[in-house]
């Protein structure tokens, strides 16, 4: 895994934002932090910039809508700008093209890491999650809300139902492998 990683810093400069996407429970803050700290980067946690209210709701099982996303996405965006000469990795669902095209619009192109798993392994992951104020209950809005990147987004796909390290090492090889196809 190591090695991955030293590959990707050497093989040409990193991207400047990676973004690990998916839908509630799917491990994006776990295999994100791992990520930066493999790349010597900067974790940005996309669930610290949502508003009290945008939590409340969340807490109280009621999903967000885009009126209330957007602000949050700003809050990220700006997070990851003011991280400069480091790659920046954001761990944020991301659920609709529409916000994945903001935030490139706002901070560059990035590669997507997408986190993918069957709708009963993610409930079951929330259903064992502490200390978050997103449930279980979520993810049925969540599901509906989400728009799958496109091939044409710089996507990874990656399946949960591996352990993180197993994870961390597929997007580090993959990542390595698309910047070489690139040089």
């Amino acid at each position: 895994m190591v090695g991955a990683a030293e590959s990707l810093r050497a093989e040409r400069p990193q991207a400047a934002h990676i973004l690990v996407m998916g839908v509630a429970g799917t491990g994006k803050s776990v295999i994100a932090s791992r990520l930066a700290a493999a790349r010597g980067g900067i974790f940005i946690e996309a669930d610290d910039h949502h508003s009290r209210e945008n939590v409340e709701r969340m807490r109280r099982g009621i999903g967000l809508t885009d009126s209330d996303r957007w602000p949050w996405l700003a809050a990220v965006a700006e997070a990851a700008l003011g991280a400069k000469g480091q790659p920046v990795i954001i761990a944020c669902s991301a659920l609709k093209r529409s916000y994945r095209d903001y935030l490139r619009e706002r901070i560059g192109t990035f590669p997507i890491l997408y986190l993918t798993g069957t709708p009963v392994l993610i409930g079951e992951r929330l259903a064992h999650r502490q200390s978050h104020f997103a449930s279980g209950s979520l993810l049925e809005s969540q599901l509906q809300t989400l728009e799958p990147p496109a091939e044409d987004e710089d996507v990874v796909h990656l399946d949960i139902r591996l352990p993180p390290d197993d994870i961390l090492a597929d997007a580090l090889a993959r990542l390595v492998g698309r910047c070489m196809a690139r040089g």
